[in-house]
């Protein structure tokens, strides 16, 4: 009975033997002092370490976190098929038993941003009827030691406590920025901290087994698993890695058919070319695009969504809103002959490439070419590359060619030139051979670079060659209208 009221025991004991003191005439100050100083440091590591389980917490969903599943989640159907398969051992316990199977510890979602890595996690836990409980890595690590190792610790337990609050079988832990918590060992020299949490981390994982009360599944995020401990990757934590990328054409067409069902589309709205139009984009660049696109039609006071304020969304999602600075006419006119430079060799080298050209200032960018080419690539040839680094060198040969100079708007536009050419070089696709960055050297690097940047600029002066005045019509036509559909920048060039 005692060990219930412990706490309160020791309360009386010791302001009895305080009142004792007092009575004897003994100073109580450097006690009293110390006591503050005690309790202080129990705030700042035991006390904040409480608050911040109970908000890694305030996550927590039952019955699927929020009602996300698989089916809310398009352009990731190797990721989800991948993660089903693994969850199904954690829904059918007995059958996986049967067979031996080992429930899995840990599942690593890894690819770039906005993906959809928390949205799987969420509905995996949707998908097992599972309690989830999400954290980032980086509300472990504090500068007191042993504070990143007991809030890993809470974590779990108070997983394992909803779960059995809420009579269900398992839990599914979250942990996002897990490069934070989970980064290689020893490579942080200040303090011990961040080893301390991981080692607490590679326990609790440990300790997870098949005839637990409550079973848990870690899923862990990250951008940089190249950063993350090698302990944290062997088998038997984190049992597999599912690679979660950037979605094709036809996933992005599914985000946007998701991110669209319960928008007002006009007639003649096409998702397919804005698919198509977006590549690169990430599932939280097109829910962006489709939210922004709404927001322009609001804006104008439509109550339907038209394709015209979709790739304004794709202009601004890009590059950000339109800014209120308007350059001169002479400058104006420079920017037109500029991108028209760049959309002329990009129609060149490539046919039916360019979605958009504008001179509309949007962020540091005065004007723009959105290319959006037939087909996607994964891999490059050397023609490629080289047609990419014309396309680059495009608007300033333009300038040059019909002001006779060039001026400070290609800055950008070289340094992209040269990292394509380094990137020629260092795969092996020049002169040199096969070459690493390490073994060439500095000097015969930077004259590869050179050789091939001249190469290219002079081969696109070839190209621009005699079409001067095609320039300056389009560069007219740009500046008169500020922005070209791919479409009708074509029927220019070929009239």
């Amino acid at each position: 009975m005692w060990r219930k009221h412990w706490r309160e025991l020791a309360l009386g004991a010791g302001l009895a033997a305080m009142a004792y003191l007092i009575l004897r005439g003994t100073d109580l100050t450097p006690f009293l002092l110390l006591g503050g100083a005690v309790a202080a440091l129990y705030y700042l590591t035991q006390g904040r370490n409480t608050g911040n389980i109970e908000a890694m917490v305030a996550q927590t969903g039952s019955g699927g976190a929020g009602a996300v599943t698989f089916a809310d989640i398009g352009g990731q159907d190797m990721a989800k098929r991948e993660l089903i398969e693994a969850l199904d051992f954690l829904r059918d316990i007995s059958s996986a038993s049967a067979l031996g199977i080992r429930p899995l510890r840990g599942i690593l979602l890894t690819g770039p941003p906005g993906t959809g890595k928390t949205m799987l996690a969420k509905a995996a836990a949707s998908y097992t009827e599972s309690i989830f409980v999400a954290a980032s890595g980086s509300e472990f690590i504090e500068m007191y030691a042993g504070v990143g190792a007991q809030r890993v610790r809470g974590l779990f337990s108070r997983a394992r406590n909803l779960a059995r609050k809420e009579n269900r079988h398992s839990a599914v832990i979250f942990l996002d920025e897990l490069e934070v918590l989970g980064g290689k060992r020893g490579q942080h020299t200040s303090h011990l901290e961040y080893d301390q949490t991981l080692n607490q981390l590679l326990v609790e994982m440990d300790g997870l087994r098949r005839d637990d009360e409550v079973q848990v599944l870690l899923i862990g995020a990250t951008n940089r698993a190249d950063l993350l401990d090698s302990a944290l990757l062997r088998p038997g934590r984190f049992d597999r890695q599912v690679r979660v990328d950037l979605p094709d054409r036809e996933g992005r067409l599914k985000i946007l058919r998701l991110h669209t069902r319960r928008r007002p589309l006009a007639d003649g709205v096409s998702l397919e070319e804005l698919a198509r139009e977006t590549m690169g984009f990430s599932g939280a660049h097109l829910e962006s695009l489709a939210n922004e696109a709404a927001i322009i039609a609001y804006r104008n006071g439509r109550q339907e969504i038209q394709m015209a304020d979709l790739k304004e969304a794709v202009d601004k999602v890009l590059l950000g809103e339109r800014l209120d600075r308007r350059p001169s006419r002479d400058e104006l006119l420079r920017v037109a002959v500029h991108e028209s430079g760049h959309a002329l060799i990009s129609e060149t080298v490539q046919p039916n490439s360019v979605a958009a050209v504008t001179v509309t200032s949007r962020g540091k960018a005065l004007g723009f070419v959105r290319q959006a080419p037939e087909d996607e690539r994964y891999l490059y040839t050397k023609n490629n590359l080289l047609d990419q680094i014309a396309v680059c060198l495009g608007g300033a040969l333009a300038e040059e060619l019909v002001y006779t100079d060039r001026s400070t708007g290609s800055s950008n536009d070289f340094h992209q030139a040269s990292d394509l050419a380094k990137a020629l070089v260092t795969n092996g696709l020049s002169e040199l051979g096969i070459v690493t960055e390490e073994t060439v050297g500095g000097e015969r690097l930077n004259q590869a670079i050179q050789q091939i940047l001249r190469d290219q600029e002079e081969r696109v002066r070839w190209m621009l060659l005699g079409r001067q005045d095609l320039i300056k019509a389009l560069a007219e036509k740009l500046a008169e209208e500020e922005r070209l559909p791919g479409e009708e920048f074509r029927i220019l060039i070929a009239s």
